[in-house]
Parts: C-alpha cells; sequence; structure tokens
C-alpha cells in the first residue's frame, strides 16, 4: 500500500505565493539534495488541474537549467495523476486524468504507488478534507511576506505529530508530521 505525501515551500508565516520570484526559495546544496531525495520516494505524482497545468508549462524546459536536471529529469518521468472537474482525456506529460469521486480514484491509485502531491491550494484542501494525506512535508524558508494564499486558509482543525525537523544551513526547516489520528 502506498501513500500520499504533500510537499510544500512555504514562509514562516504560511504563504505559498511568492511576491516576485525572486523572492523565492532559499536553498542551499544541503537542502536541495535532501528535496530532491525526497521526490525520489514517490512513485508518481498527484495534481490538481490548477497546479498540473502550471508545472506542465515549465518543468519539461527546466532540463536544460544548471542544477535543476536531477528534478527535471525525475518529474518530467514521473506519471502524473490529475483530479479536474474541467479538463479532459487525454493529457499530456505523462498524465492520466482522474475519474470519477476523488476519494475513490485517489485511494485505488494509491493501492500500488506512493503519490506526492505538489502545491498547497484548493486540491490539497480537497484532499486533507477528506483524510487523503497521509504525511505533510513543509519547507519552511526564512521569509515573512505581508500578503498572498496562506496554507490551509480556512481549513481545520486538523491535529498533527510531528515525525522529523531537519534544518539546513540556508535557513529553510523541512518539517514532516502526519495525522496525529494515525
Amino acid at each position: 500500500m502506498g501513500k500520499v505525501i504533500l510537499h510544500s515551500a512555504v514562509t514562516v508565516n504560511a504563504a505559498y505565493e511568492a511576491p516576485t520570484p525572486e523572492e523565492w526559495l532559499e536553498l542551499d546544496n544541503e537542502s536541495r539534495d535532501a528535496s530532491q531525495d525526497q521526490l525520489m520516494l514517490a512513485d508518481a505524482m498527484l495534481l490538481g488541474r490548477k497546479t498540473y497545468e502550471g508545472l506542465a508549462a515549465l518543468w519539461p524546459t527546466l532540463g536544460e537549467v544548471p542544477g535543476m536536471e536531477r528534478f527535471a529529469d525525475r518529474i518530467n518521468s514521473m506519471p502524473k495523476y490529475v483530479a479536474s472537474r474541467t479538463l479532459s482525456a487525454p493529457l499530456t506529460w505523462n498524465a492520466t486524468l482522474l475519474e470519477g469521486d476523488l476519494t475513490e480514484s485517489v485511494t485505488k491509485v494509491k493501492e500500488s504507488s506512493t503519490l506526492w502531491v505538489s502545491g498547497c491550494g484548493e486540491f490539497a484542501q480537497a484532499l486533507a478534507q477528506r483524510g487523503l494525506i497521509d504525511e505533510y512535508w513543509f519547507g519552511v524558508h526564512p521569509h515573512l511576506w505581508p500578503a498572498g494564499p496562506r496554507f490551509f486558509d480556512g481549513f481545520g482543525p486538523l491535529r498533527l505529530e510531528l515525525v522529523s525537523a531537519t534544518q539546513y544551513k540556508s535557513g529553510v526547516i523541512t518539517l514532516c508530521y502526519r495525522p496525529a489520528n494515525g
């Protein structure tokens, strides 16, 4: 049996969209390598429509960016499962559209795959509300942003238990949680 791992980069005050691209991601070699190692644990990606469309437009070109080759090779080659009420099959970028009820379709894929969820908006909330997320991995970056969407705004309560915390030279802290109810 696989699991669903939600992975998100956030600021100290839980913002997940940078005011400008230059203000995002404080990765040193150690934290970058750890993020890549975490990605290697997954068999496939699980995405909502908005994240799928954004990543599919960007990642196929990132293999040419120095330092991004390993990430890009892994992400581009992974199977992707996309939940959407508006897209229709077939999808590009090695992606399959999930059909029917979200809980049933994710549970079925999870039977044979560990799924990596990227993004923390509406889709992540839908998964959390249905109890489908087994682990929450937050890369907390040393920034405070005055505006923008916050992770899980309006969602809860959900009690989490800390599994691990790792601090990196860049100031990034990776926190791994599981739902406290098992």
